[in-house]
Parts: structure tokens; sequence; C-alpha cells
């Protein structure tokens, strides 16, 4: 089927199918891809798809527009307070501008993490240990805003920051769990005082309701005689009002005189 053709015609054809094949490059639907043409930047990035890239003329850089979790290793931190700690986080960042990602910064993954790690250690340095514990959010949004100014330059749109994890020295872990022991203890004395000011309150009122009506007294005492014989198991000696007994000794014959003396 070559018969026809000679050995450098042939050679020729084969250059050009080989060089051909080497211009076409497949892009995925998440990247796109910036062309050098003799080292000029072509105004639009190519893809996704099928693109021709004229090489050697053309050198073409691929980037990758998929959110980036970027994972910032743990950093010594002093907090305001003095407190040394090891605090790590995670960066979601994606890129926007594939050409700025590009010319703007040699290496925008290096970039972005050596970034986050200085940003990382400058704002939560300035806050104080509970702080830091209990308003992480606020501190989250702070390194996002901060991280997201910067790399905005760069083409990089940073969606998220988020501190992963605090970790304490001993010592410090010890003196939180004991001031958190202290706490709950101060709050139960709290509830305890509060319910036997309640409970006195209700005493109090019941003593005067009670006190206004004198046959209510009896009653009370003959209630608490039926619940102590309920026990068979115990001997209880107790005193008896004479209030109780003064209707039943007036009713005997020469009873007892009253309180006036009659």
């Amino acid at each position: 089927m070559f018969g026809g053709l000679s050995a450098g015609t042939l050679a020729v054809l084969v250059i050009v199918a080989i060089f051909l094949l080497n211009w076409i490059k497949i892009l995925n639907e998440y990247e796109r891809g910036v062309v050098f043409r003799l080292g000029n930047l072509l105004p639009k990035p190519k893809g996704p798809g099928m693109v021709l890239v004229l090489s050697p003329i053309d050198r073409m850089v691929r980037v990758s527009l998929r959110l980036v979790a970027l994972d910032v290793p743990p950093q010594d931190i002093i907090t305001r307070d003095n407190v040394s700690v090891k605090v790590n986080a995670v960066v979601f960042f994606r890129v926007v501008d594939p050409i700025k990602a590009v010319i703007e910064v040699e290496n925008f993954l290096y970039a972005t993490t050596q970034f986050a790690q200085t940003t990382l250690r400058s704002v939560l340095g300035q806050a104080e240990l509970d702080d830091l514990l209990a308003e992480r959010d606020r501190l989250n949004l702070q390194l996002q805003d901060i991280l997201d100014r910067r790399t905005d330059a760069w083409g990089i749109k940073v969606t998220s920051v988020e501190v992963k994890h605090v970790d304490l020295p001993t010592e410090m872990q010890r003196a939180i769990a004991r001031q958190a022991e202290a706490e709950r203890e101060k709050r139960a004395k709290v509830i305890h005082a509060e319910g036997e000011f309640q409970a006195s309150a209700q005493l109090a009122n019941a003593a005067k309701i009670v006190g206004q009506h004198p046959l209510g007294i009896q009653l009370r005492y003959l209630q608490t005689l039926s619940e102590i014989a309920a026990e068979k198991n115990s001997t209880i000696v107790f005193p008896l009002p004479i209030e109780l007994v003064t209707p039943f000794l007036n009713r005997l014959p020469g009873g007892a005189p009253d309180e006036r003396g009659k």
C-alpha cells in the first residue's frame, strides 16, 4: 500500500502524524489550559474538551478549577495571655482565574500554604485562650477574610477556613478541668440555696395560713401521728400538746380551769 511512496516521503508523513497527535490535548470539565505562544500569553484559557497546542511553539499549563482542601500543619502559637498552644487548620479554596494563578505567582498552592501558616500564627496570636476555645467561628471568619483578600490577586477564592484542633499543654488542661469543676460546684450550690430559699418561703406561708385556724394545728398534729404510727419497727416518744386534750378535760366533773383561772 505504501509501494508508491519513497522512504523520505513516508518518514515525513510519520513525523507529521506524530506532531498532530502531540498537538491534540484533552482537558477535563474541571480543567483549563493556559497557553503561551513563543512566550506570550494567549488572552483566553482553553478547554474543556479537545484543544490544539502547537508544540513546541505553544506551551500549555493545566489548571484545576476544583475545590482544594489545604491542610495547614500544626503551628506553635503563643496567645495574648501567654499560653503556648499548637493549632492546625484546613483551608478550602478554588482557582477562579486560571491566568492569574499561573502568571501572578510561581506556585499558587505552595504560596497559599505558606500564607495560611503565617496568617494563622498572626491572628490566633492576638486572641486569648478563652476566645480561641469559645469563639472559634469568629476567628474562622477573620482568617477566611484575610486569606481571601490576599489571594484575590492570584485568582484564588478562599471559601472557608476551619481551625481543626487546639493542642493544650497538660498543665493547662488540668487547670481548665479544675476550673470547670469549680464552676459546676458553684452552680450546684447556687441552685441548692435557691431551693432552700423557696422552701423556707413556702413553709412561712403555710405556717401563716395554719396559724389563722387553731383547729388546723391540731389536725396537722393528728396527721403527723398517723404517719408515724405506720412505722412499726421503731418506738417514738413525743409530747402531747395541752391544747389537744383541754376540750376533753373541761367536760370531766370538776374540769380543769380555763386560761382565766375560772
